[in-house]
């Protein structure tokens, strides 16, 4: 059996992939989340255990289990953790060192390598000026990381501590032996038909896609032409897992940019009319949180990833639409409405 651990499983990336590593008769999954763990969810894990990632102790139910590979999704996102800095770098960051220093202690006691994944992100880019953004073309992922949000920096800290850890932890003792392979990807905005936002700075495109099949109107918080790479949650989940499945010496970098496509906000919610013909909306920028969106890429290059682990998105934007948010997000609205008539 291969023994999988999930932090944050609550959250939108979680339910997809516990889904997916489900349907894997020889994984067995373990859960840690700061909520109780959704009952649909519960019934795939072989462990769920509720507890706060910046306690070290929550980590302790899964001591015994020899870990082959972690995600670990738990974090403050961006908008949230604008509003309460401090406290997302104590989750984003203290959660992060607990969990590097539990797959090092993991794989000196089963003596083997433990394999972290982490969702990183966009907001690990901070582009000066829309001039400049406009111009880049696709980013790199060595290009422009000076990012202006608390989110980003924890992200990039992160990238760095993981680095840190699979490379070059006590560095000064020529005996330590390393037990940490850390791999990450940075994803661009991620839609999802099934779990609502929770805080996101690019959630403005799921927001339009739910408002309208719930024959909501919507103000959208950023400019119409506003553009940033995105992708569908499918996509997002088997990023991580092809990345987890690689073999580590095909593998040129620790961090990897991924994306599926770009559309300016208002292309977005011309896509979303052609389903919902009723669909309205209006363009009402945050002037705050659209200078976030400003400073992060248009587009990024995800050659590496494309070289090193094969990296593809299934969707391209008419597929997302077409076959993946629609149908699903139809069905989840006409189902929801037929339980609140009974």
């Amino acid at each position: 059996m291969k023994h999988v651990l999930i932090t944050g499983a609550n959250g939108e990336i979680g339910h997809g992939l516990i889904q997916q590593l489900a349907q894997q008769a020889d994984v067995a999954i373990y859960a840690l989340d700061l909520h109780p763990l959704d009952p649909a969810l519960q019934q795939h894990c072989a462990l769920v255990q509720q507890g706060d990632i910046t306690d070290p102790r929550s980590l302790a139910a899964f001591q015994d289990v020899s870990i082959d590979q972690i995600f670990h999704l738990a974090a403050i996102l961006s908008t949230s953790a604008e509003k309460q800095p401090e406290t997302a770098h104590r989750v984003n960051i203290e959660g992060m060192l607990n969990i590097l220093t539990f797959a090092q202690r993991n794989g000196q006691q089963f003596n083997h390598r433990v394999t972290v994944l982490f969702p990183s992100s966009i907001a690990v880019y901070g582009i000066p000026s829309l001039a400049q953004k406009h111009s880049a073309g696709p980013v790199t992922e060595d290009q422009w990381v000076t990012p202006i949000t608390m989110y980003g920096a924890n992200k990039v800290y992160s990238e760095l501590l993981g680095r840190y850890y699979s490379d070059f932890y006590r560095l000064l003792d020529p005996h330590t032996t390393r037990y940490v392979d850390f791999r990450s990807v940075r994803f661009p905005g991620i839609i999802s038909a099934f779990t609502l936002p929770t805080g996101g700075t690019s959630d403005y495109a799921p927001e339009m896609l739910h408002a309208a099949a719930q024959g909501k109107p919507y103000a959208c918080f950023v400019r119409e032409d506003t553009i940033i790479p995105f992708m569908v949650m499918p996509d997002a989940v088997n990023a991580l897992l092809w990345l987890a499945q690689a073999p580590g010496e095909q593998l040129t970098r620790r961090v990897y940019n991924v994306q599926s496509f770009s559309l300016t906000a208002q292309e977005f919610a011309d896509k979303v009319r052609q389903f919902f013909p009723n669909f309205q909306i209006t363009f009402d920028p945050d002037p705050q949180r659209q200078r976030i969106v400003d400073s992060w890429p248009a587009a990024v290059d995800d050659s590496a990833a494309r070289r090193d682990w094969n990296w593809h998105p299934h969707y391209d934007v008419e597929r997302a639409f077409t076959e993946y948010l629609i149908p699903n997000i139809r069905r989840r609205y006409a189902t929801e409405t037929v339980a609140s008539e009974q």
